[in-house]
Order: structure tokens, then C-alpha cells, then sequence
């Protein structure tokens, strides 16, 4: 092929794709029409003048059909891997929402935790079928987060039935103070209620310094007892150890929320686990019976599916000379 043609190639094919001209301002440029310009296109990739190159992101090593599978549980459902303006928890959060809207039924009560990502959920949700609203876990303030209470009012608007707020701090300095505020005709409600539902939403922390606002707002002894009790995560105020069994070191007392064996008792539990890392939370958390559906990234997912054995998937790097 002459050189002249061969460059002339090289530099409509550099206009295009690298310099996002269309191809009439290209025909316009050198005095062809556009359908010259595709012609050219096409001959550049096919002589080889254009390569493209499309880089796959890795695949997931499973799906969540073979999580939820290898885990014993109802569903996994993997939020998309974060990239433009969406972040990592807005990504869990709506996959969260989707997970909700499709268990939640007439009638039923929802009872409902609270977290950052639980927080961005609620927006996310669709108008849910009249159902009622029970405030799972003390409110914890928390810089930039609307606390559960706003959480359990926005999701009461959205149900339209009746709510039970939990007007009481996530935890207290001592068990007295506990068990007096749980007397409380508005508290002792809503704690009751949890007996009787039907579904309930719940994040799960690692226990460990920034995965975990139960963590950051437990005196150093506290932390140090549930450590060495074994917590390897947190639900609700509530420590988990590997094997599913509770782990607080006195801390449990001091707690109120709903506890393990209301969320062991609930048909549908939907747990959403933020952390990249946490496996060890994920499998305690499912070794205690509380999920029956679980939320996680993709980061996550491909861990769980290491250490369950599951198939690795195989990440590639294409190369083409003949597509765009």
C-alpha cells in the first residue's frame, strides 16, 4: 500500500478516535465525502493502521445464585462495581433497595436497623405496599447521617402504616440505665414489636476501628472485653463471633436494639455488609441465622467466593483489529 494512502489512513483514523472529530468535519478537513471517510475506517482497522483495545474488568469468581448456594441462604446480591459518579455505598444502597421492595408485602412489618448505607437506601426505595414500620436500634450520631430516627419516619412515609420509633440512644453507659429506659411505655413498644416480623433490614459492621460505629463509641474496656470475647462483628449493637455465637463481654446489657434472637425469629432478614473485607462478619453473621438475604460489593463477593472455593472467573485484556 502506498505511503501516501497509508498516512493519509493513519491521520483520519487519529482525527476520529483520538480526536473525536465526526466524520463530516473530517470530509470537510480533506475534501472527501463521509462515506469516504467510514471507507477508510473500515480499511484502517482491517490493514492493522487501528488497533482497539477493550479492557474487561474481572469477572466475578461466582454470581450470587452460587454464594447464596454455597452460603445455605435464600440470595446474594452483588451491587455493580462503582465507577463514575456513583460510589461504592450508593451502589449497595440502591442493590439494598432492590433486595427490600421484593420481599416487602401488604401487611407485613418491617423492621428496619440503621446504618450509612441503610440511610441512603431509603431513598432509593420505591413506593413500598402498605406495611408497618418498627425502629429496630437505638439512634447513634453519626457527622453527616440523619440518625435512625429520620430513617424510620422517611421509611413510615413511604409505607404508609403505622411506625414504632425507638426514642432511645443505641447504647448506654451501664445496664441499670438500660433496663430502665426499656421500661419505657414508647421503648418497651417498639422492642416488643420486634417479636412479630416479618421483615427485617440490618447492616453489618466489622469489629474494628472505622467499620464499626458500635466501636468508636464504647470505652477502651468495653472494647477490649468484646475483642477478647471474640467479636469479629457487629449487627444492631449486637457482637458476633466466628461461629455465629454472641460475643459482647458485657457489652449486650448496655444495648438497646433488637436483639439475635428476634432476627433469628424473622422470616426475612436482608443483611447489607459494606466492608470489602469482611468475610469473617459475613460468615458469622450467617452461621448465627440472622440473613436470609445478603447485600455485598463486588470486592466482597470475590473473597467470599475464595475462601467457599468457588470457581475463579478469568479477568482478560482484548485486543482487535476489526471492531470499535
Amino acid at each position: 500500500m502506498p505511503e501516501r494512502h497509508e498516512g493519509m489512513l493513519a491521520q483520519i483514523a487519529t482525527e476520529y478516535y483520538l480526536e473525536n472529530a465526526s466524520k463530516v468535519e473530517i470530509a470537510k478537513t480533506h475534501g472527501i465525502s463521509r462515506f469516504q471517510v467510514a471507507r477508510y475506517l473500515d480499511e484502517a482497522r482491517r490493514e492493522g493502521i487501528v488497533t482497539i483495545t477493550i479492557r474487561r474488568p474481572p469477572a466475578l469468581p461466582a454470581d450470587g445464585s452460587e454464594l447464596a448456594e454455597a452460603l445455605g441462604i435464600a440470595s446474594v446480591t452483588i451491587a455493580s462495581t462503582p465507577n463514575g459518579a456513583l460510589d461504592a455505598r450508593d451502589r449497595l444502597a440502591r442493590a439494598a433497595a432492590g433486595v427490600v421492595a421484593g420481599v416487602v408485602t401488604e401487611g407485613s412489618r418491617l423492621g428496619v436497623s440503621w446504618s450509612r448505607t441503610l440511610q441512603e437506601m431509603a431513598g432509593h426505595l420505591p413506593a413500598l405496599p402498605g406495611c408497618d414500620v418498627v425502629q429496630l436500634a437505638g439512634s447513634i450520631s453519626v457527622t453527616g447521617g440523619g440518625g435512625s430516627g429520620s430513617l424510620i419516619h422517611r421509611l413510615g412515609q413511604v409505607a404508609g402504616g403505622r411506625t414504632w420509633p425507638l426514642p432511645a440512644p443505641l447504647i448506654v453507659e451501664t445496664a441499670e440505665t438500660a433496663a430502665s429506659l426499656r421500661r419505657q411505655p414508647e421503648i418497651s413498644d417498639a422492642l416488643h414489636a420486634a417479636d412479630a416480623l416479618d421483615v427485617a433490614v440490618v447492616s453489618l459492621g466489622d469489629w474494628g476501628p472505622g467499620k464499626s460505629t458500635v466501636f468508636e463509641r464504647v470505652t477502651p474496656a468495653q472494647r477490649q472485653a468484646a475483642t477478647a470475647a471474640g467479636a469479629v462483628a457487629e449487627c444492631s449493637g449486637r457482637l458476633l463471633a466466628a461461629d455465629g455465637s454472641a460475643a459482647d463481654g458485657g457489652l449486650d446489657d448496655c444495648v438497646i436494639a433488637v436483639t439475635l434472637e428476634q432476627l433469628i425469629s424473622t422470616p426475612q432478614v436482608v443483611l447489607v455488609a459494606p466492608s470489602d473485607d469482611g468475610v469473617a462478619g459475613v460468615r458469622a453473621a450467617v452461621a448465627a441465622g440472622i440473613v436470609n438475604h445478603l447485600v455485598i460489593g463486588p470486592e466482597l463477593a470475590v473473597q467470599l467466593a475464595a475462601g467457599l472455593g468457588l470457581a475463579t472467573g478469568q479477568p482478560a485484556d482484548e485486543k482487535t483489529g476489526d471492531s470499535a
